[in-house]
């Protein structure tokens, strides 16, 4: 019997991938069909391969779920674009693990309609799974309170469900990551998931940014696992710290970039500099290997929606692509990290986090590095100075940088609420 559903499982996924660009024509029922039709079958088919893992961890089931959560994701971001554009070039991300990056564990939780599914995968250690049985509306609900009350500054409403969530995610798997010394946590976030900072997740004593180094891969096996190069680090700054098309100021933004400047090489873009022409003259210029924009911007589950604002117009999503790969000077040079760190994403969008996955990919930088609420601006300043500071030693990866950053603001007691350090979220490339 369970043979023959997986195997009518696999037909049908294999059939939608061959769909794939007929399921993303421009057409605005695909994106309801899409929620209502595709993506259950997907999560249909995980929850039947870890139901028939519960007894002996069969390898070759978690295999095959890790891999139709990674198409998920896939199918998810065509669905955002509207269009089958992400040739995923499969670098296996496990090599990068065992080899590149032997401190990374490379972590899956998923939401399935009784439980949430942890399958884990340590440095030289096979898939290991773990569940924890729950009704999919509790886990959604507590998500969701979660994301409400962690940006709300005067409150610890969020402590309650910080350490629930953490107990289903990392608590199953502590002993694992602490015996194989991994410093470097690495999320394949599902669903609801990614609207929430893993960094803000508490064990009853601490955060787990506290622990460890947390990065965001979209699944899209890394594009290219390659460390920055720090000794040319030069980067691009763009900002707005004035009102603009009904955006508030953000008066911090001008120290945020001289800060920049201070640390590492930088041409600054402030107001009416930071024009859409301007930006694209400067990024064809020279090759800069990071890109740090301080604007007003939104991420939405729908990529029209996903933008960054500059003194006369928008740049959306779509655009984003064109003006940072504009000449072919960039394809031998790509960008290494992108930086947005005054964005957030839509209200009341519950997919919005998708855009930050979005822009990340479409932008083609080998990291990006978001937040996903709007951030005090004065905070920002002190953590990105504090972020370029770090950039510059050559002995640790992006994400230990953020890390270091994050953990530097949580110690100051202006600052140690999530609601300052927590949104911030490297997605991509961690080395």
């Amino acid at each position: 019997e369970e043979e023959n559903a997986i195997a009518a499982y696999t037909e049908a996924v294999n059939t939608l991938k061959s769909l794939r660009s007929d399921l993303v024509a421009v057409n605005q029922q695909v994106r309801f069909t899409f929620r209502e039709s595709v993506e259950p079958v997907y999560r249909e088919f995980v929850q039947l391969l870890l139901q028939s893992d519960r007894n002996e961890a069969n390898p070759d089931n978690l295999e095959k779920a890790r891999e139709i959560i990674e198409s998920l994701q896939l199918a998810e971001l065509d669905n955002y674009f509207r269009s089958a554009c992400l040739n995923a070039t499969p670098v296996v991300i496990d090599q990068v693990i065992d080899q590149v990056d032997t401190k990374a564990a490379l972590i899956y939780p998923i939401i399935l309609p009784e439980s949430v599914d942890i399958i884990i995968r340590l440095p030289q250690q096979p898939l290991r799974h773990y569940r924890t049985e729950l009704p999919q509306d509790q886990i959604e609900s507590t998500l969701e309170d979660l994301r409400h009350f962690l940006p709300q500054l005067h409150r610890r409403k969020f402590f309650p469900m910080s350490q629930q969530v953490y107990n289903w995610i990392i608590r199953p798997i502590e002993e694992d990551l602490a015996n194989s010394q991994v410093d470097t946590l690495v999320f394949v976030l599902d669903g609801a998931l990614r609207n929430i900072p893993m960094a803000a997740l508490h064990d009853g004593k601490q955060y787990l940014v506290e622990k460890y180094s947390i990065a965001l891969t979209p699944g899209l096996d890394l594009m290219n696992p390659q460390r920055l190069v720090r000794e040319d680090i030069k980067v691009l700054t763009a900002g707005l710290s004035e009102s603009r098309q009904g955006y508030n100021p953000l008066p911090f933004v001008e120290v945020e970039l001289e800060k920049i400047k201070a640390q590492v090489p930088s041409e600054i873009l402030l107001n009416q500099d930071f024009t859409e022409t301007n930006f694209e003259n400067s990024v064809e210029a020279a090759p800069f290997p990071v890109v740090h924009i301080a604007s007003h911007g939104e991420f939405s589950s729908e990529a029209e929606k996903t933008f960054i604002l500059t003194w006369d117009s928008k740049i959306n999503v779509n655009e984003l692509k064109d003006l940072l790969q504009t000449t072919d000077l960039r394809q031998s040079t790509p960008i290494e990290l992108l930086v947005l760190s005054a964005c957030q994403t839509a209200t009341g969008d519950k997919r919005a986090a998708l855009g930050i996955a979005g822009v990340a990919i479409e932008a083609g930088a080998r990291s990006t590095l978001a937040t996903i609420w709007l951030v005090d601006d004065e905070a920002t300043a002190v953590l990105m100075n504090r972020f370029y500071q770090e950039l510059t030693d050559k002995s640790i990866s992006k994400a230990e940088a953020l890390n270091r950053a994050q953990k530097s603001i949580l110690q100051d007691p202006n600052y140690e609420h999530p609601y300052y350090w927590a949104p911030y979220i490297m997605v991509g490339n961690w080395l």
